[in-house]
């Protein structure tokens, strides 16, 4: 017991070596504190070894700015001079480039990365605490309490000005509301969770509980938050190397393993802001190049920091604590009393730089511990989505708290939920998780936003609206509807449906439907395609005005065989009728059609979460594949019988040459059936003779005709790869190439059948582009594409297109 005791003593302390940041000398005398409470002094040698709860301490020597450190087993701080004389103004004299020792190992870090992960274990598993708050900083509470309490006794000696009760009351509140700032977080979050993974079956994670200031129902899309344990940090990623200067600084012991220190500043990190050479250090081991400790402050000190460190267990290095600081912005508050509506413009900008400001705070914590590797690997362990929620309610969460929690984060949670219901946090909650999956929600009711507007060559401009009756209403049977009204064609358009849940534990329910539309013809199938990759290929037929109506019912009913594989079978009976001049077979444009389709999505790494809205799916992770299978029948009144085949696959991997994607998709229809049960090409030009300028979409070619080609059968490839050459334009932006490829050819076995004017693409369309991502460091990429192959024309601006794409929407 006595060894044990004296073992805990000496290994659960933690050693600290204070230096100057300019020459790199020890400084003796430093103070080491925690809350303003003194942990310490360094000796001689600039070091102190102590033992300490908190997760940050505060280093402060005479003749220094003051610096803090997330606590560590061993901890490297460097101090600068505070003297304004000199280092105010001095310039940080560097070469502006990184050393080439640093990048060579950085190049190992990333070259090693797989091997280091525990991910390249046969099982593990671990639990979690995290806990996410919005706050003043320290310095700004104190502040910011001094202020408000001046404030109030200011108001109090105004002479009293008659008001309304309604006036008066809200004056009330808003006194009362900032007091409690004053002595509250505005916003608390705590998590427990136990994560497991297998190499064969996969990731899991159970939560444990969860809890969150003033909302009563959780948060789902919150709860499914991701942290950087599995992902290598951004500053020291390939693409973003242009981003920093790396310079190899110094050697450093910890835990008996040495370790690189490397520091690392912003390109554009010219001078020495708030007295800062660097934004942050990394300690890598040297004997396997994994990443033991990073810490990367903004530019200007005062606008955030993250810190994660790393432990090798197993010869893997597990992440074990993540400690950020971002700030999110400034309350600013009047110093004068606004009614004086007499002040000269100059007076009043006097005002408006007098008035004060409290910078407010992300903050987030996050401990791992109880690793244990391997595990007993039990297939009902990992059954269901990729999250679980054991429990949801708080009860528990105290038995996973690796720390107390202060007496302002306690203030929080009692002040908070008393103000929940009067202020209606919870439904606010929920409407801003409703705008993740482009809905906007009122009480039972969500709206579509994706029906208020759209744009066609049919149509033109469609207006409409789409509603849809939530868990509130009922956790079982969910309504809808929707209407649009087109500006050209002067028709409405209508839906109305029903979905029937036969369980809350996963995605499974049946729906019936009814619905009078129009739809461009041959458009490939969009069946399971999630929200962005729809909104992606919505301008697909923007160019195509080769439309058809059709009105009749859908019984479907789709289920999740398993986390990764969805299954939906249909039947529908339809009146469809051409909206253009046609005749097919000279049978005419209008025909009824009775079919039953079955669909397939296997998606076997996308990550998922059962809500009470439905799955969600956090992380969308390839590869994918989507199948459909049409079949039209005689019976029951139809006229044609065909069978329509598609499928789609998409893939993305990286390599040292750079990021390669590949979308393979192609259809086949076999039998009797109308032009648009056939497949366009996604031909995305005018065709007028101009130039074409267009918006990317998800299976479009940016040089091809709209509704110029149709086929019965097709196979199409769209390649994309990323060189791995990165640059800075301006910002903080990174922007890079990528060379495309578009390709696709068919046939049409009869295309005299059909009694319209179009062609069927018969040869190999190609087109060949350069995409600049991040144009001039925004958020669109800019594209250029050139036509080449069978349909080259002798004319430039024909085989010549620019494309636009929100990065937002990915590959």
């Amino acid at each position: 017991m006595l060894l044990s005791f004296v073992y805990l003593s000496i290994f659960s302390q933690s050693k600290i070596i204070v230096k100057s940041s300019g020459d790199q000398s020890v400084i003796s005398n430093a103070s080491v504190t925690c809350n303003n409470k003194l942990l310490g002094r360094t000796d001689a040698s600039g070091v102190l070894n102590f033992r300490s709860k908190c997760n940050k301490v505060e280093v402060s020597a005479k003749g220094y700015f003051e610096d803090d450190v997330v606590v560590d087993k061993v901890m490297e701080v460097f101090l600068a001079k505070a003297d304004p004389k000199t280092k105010n103004i001095q310039t940080v004299i560097l070469e502006d480039k990184s050393d080439p020792r640093a990048l060579e190992i950085l190049r190992k870090i990333n070259e090693n990365y797989k091997q280091n992960s525990p991910l390249s274990l046969d099982s593990y598993s671990f639990k979690s605490y995290e806990k996410i708050s919005l706050d003043f900083d320290e310095d700004s509470i104190k502040a910011y309490n001094a202020y408000i309490a001046n404030r109030i006794d200011s108001l109090k000696s105004l002479p009293e000005q008659p008001m309304k009760a309604q006036e008066r009351k809200d004056s009330l509140e808003s006194v009362n509301l900032m007091k409690l700032v004053g002595k509250s977080k505005m916003f608390l979050w705590e998590r427990a969770s136990q994560s497991l993974y297998s190499k064969k079956y996969g990731e899991k994670t159970n939560i444990l509980d969860n809890k969150i200031a003033g909302l009563k129902e959780p948060i789902y899309e919150l709860m499914a938050f991701r942290s950087n344990r599995n992902v290598i940090p951004k500053e020291i990623k390939e693409e973003n190397r242009n981003l920093y200067r790396f310079f190899l600084t110094d050697s450093i012991e910890i835990e008996g393993r040495q370790n690189y220190v490397i520091r690392f500043r912003q390109v554009d990190y010219k001078q020495a802001v708030n007295r800062r050479k660097f934004n942050g250090y990394l300690y890598v081991d040297k004997e396997t190049y994994a990443l033991k400790k990073i810490e990367s402050n903004s530019k200007i000190k005062s606008e955030g920091s993250i810190t994660s460190i790393w432990k090798p267990i197993e010869n893997k290095w597990f992440l074990v604590k993540e400690n950020y600081k971002l700030k999110m912005g400034s309350t600013s508050f009047d110093t004068e009393d606004s009614s004086d509506k007499n002040k000269s413009k100059e007076e009043k900008e006097a005002d408006k730089n007098a008035r004060k400001k409290f910078g407010s705070y992300a903050f987030a914590t996050a401990d791992y511990f109880d690793f244990k590797t391997p595990i007993e690997e039990k297939p009902q362990d990992f059954k269901g989505y990729t999250i679980d929620v054991k429990n949801s309610d708080g009860n528990l969460i105290d038995q996973y708290r690796t720390e107390n929690l202060t007496d302002r984060e306690v203030t929080t949670y009692s002040k908070i939920d008393s103000l929940s219901s009067k202020y209606k946090l919870d439904q606010k909650a929920k409407a801003l998780t409703g705008l993740l999956k482009g809905k906007i929600r009122v009480g039972m009711v969500d709206f579509d936003l994706a029906r208020i507007i759209g744009y066609n060559k049919y149509e033109h401009f469609r207006f409409g609206a789409g509603a849809k009756l939530n868990e509130k209403f009922n956790k079982y049977i969910s309504p809808d509807a929707y209407f649009a009204y087109g500006i050209y064609d002067k028709d409405f358009k209508y839906g109305v449906g029903v979905d029937i849940r036969t369980t809350l534990q996963k995605n499974s329910f049946f729906r019936v439907e009814y619905f009078d539309d129009v739809m461009a013809a041959g458009r490939f199938s969009e069946n399971l395609w999630n929200f962005r990759m729809k909104i992606m290929n919505s301008g697909v037929a923007l160019n195509n005005g080769v439309f058809f109506g059709y009105e009749g019912f859908k019984v479907s009913y789709e289920n999740d065989i398993t986390n990764g594989l969805t299954v939906n079978v249909a039947a529908k009976r339809t009146q469809e009728e051409s909206k253009f001049a046609y005749d097919y077979k000279g049978l005419g444009s209008q025909f009824d059609v009775t079919s039953s389709t079955i669909t397939l999505k296997y998606s076997p790494n996308s990550k998922n979460i059962m809500t009470p809205t439905g799955k969600y799916t956090y992380e969308q992770s390839l590869p994918e594949v989507y199948l459909n299978y049409e079949q039209g029948f005689k019976s029951f009144d139809g006229d044609f019988n065909f069978s329509r085949f598609d499928a789609l696959f998409v893939h993305n991997f990286k390599t040292k040459l750079g990021v390669t994607g590949v979308r393979a998709y192609g259809g086949i229809i076999v039998g009797d059936a109308p032009i648009w049960k056939n497949f366009t090409m996604n031909g995305l030009g005018k065709g007028n003779g101009g130039l074409n300028f267009n918006l990317t979409s998800y299976l479009g070619f940016a040089t091809m005709e709209g509704g110029e080609y149709y086929n019965d059968k097709f196979v199409g490839a769209y390649l994309t790869h990323r060189l791995p050459w990165y640059f800075k334009s301006f910002g903080k932006n990174v922007s890079s190439f990528d060379f495309i490829y578009r390709g696709t050819i068919g046939d049409m076995k009869n295309p005299e059948f059909h009694q319209f004017e179009f062609k069927k693409l018969d040869h190999l369309y190609n087109e060949l582009g350069l995409e600049w991502n991040n144009f001039l460091s925004s958020q669109f990429n800019l594209g250029f594409f050139y036509r080449v192959g069978h349909y080259n024309t002798p004319k430039f601006k024909d085989n010549f297109a620019i494309q636009f794409k929100l990065k937002l929407l990915g590959f």
